[in-house]
């Protein structure tokens, strides 16, 4: 899952993000809402959580902008220190796919996360299953043919995207898109290393193909 947080705040972005990130979330960041504008229309993200008054481009445009753009499924959970019944109604009519006031409590906006990541796709079964793969999403844990599987985040991101494509190749951009942040270096050669752990990991008989000039699959 990726999410793009904007918010003005330092010291509030490093807390989300870093607790995101625990969560096995790629998260990127933005301090502005031009910089988050501009990032939302060109990244593939699940969920962004957007603060409402920014500077540059105040959070309400770049609400506008993400709903109205047909290139995105990006949900956005808006942020603000504004709680009143209006200010909800307003944010919400602006596109908003859910609202959240300042202060909030932490595990509320991971459960809101992840519930917004789940309306951003088609709906899937609580736990994700193939060729003897059983994995959690929102326990974070993985098995095959009921032997428990320690994975770290990256690898368990790749895995999910893979049994989530039902045995169509996922390519390596998607899979960088979702798994990872936006200071991956697409030459870099990282996910060849995490799928080479993941097939170990995963045993024999091997069941990660590689799909040359597509990518990989389940």
């Amino acid at each position: 899952m990726r999410v793009l947080i904007v918010e003005d705040d330092p010291s509030l972005t490093a807390s989300i993000a870093e607790g995101l990130r625990g969560e096995g979330m790629a998260v990127d960041v933005a301090e502005d809402g031009a910089a988050g504008s501009e990032m939302a229309a060109v990244h593939g993200y699940d969920v962004v959580v957007l603060d409402r008054d920014l500077p540059l481009l105040h959070g309400d445009e770049v609400c506008r902008r993400i709903a109205a753009d047909p290139g995105t499924d990006a949900r956005v959970l808006m942020l603000t220190a504004a709680g009143g019944i209006d200010d909800r109604v307003a944010g919400l009519g602006l596109g908003a796919d859910d609202y959240l006031a300042k202060p909030f409590a932490y595990r509320e906006l991971v459960a809101r996360v992840h519930a917004l990541a789940r309306r951003s796709r088609p709906a899937p079964p609580p736990t994700l299953e193939r060729r003897g793969v059983r994995l959690d999403p929102m326990r974070r844990t993985a098995e095959r043919d009921g032997r428990p599987l320690a994975l770290t985040a990256k690898e368990l991101g790749v895995l999910e995207e893979l049994v989530r494509a039902a045995g169509a190749p996922v390519s390596p951009v998607h899979l960088t898109e979702k798994v990872w942040d936006e200071h991956l270096d697409p030459s870099s050669g990282v996910l060849k290393v995490v799928v080479h752990r993941l097939r170990r990991k995963l045993g024999d008989p091997p069941l990660i193909e590689t799909v040359p000039g597509h990518g990989y699959r389940i």
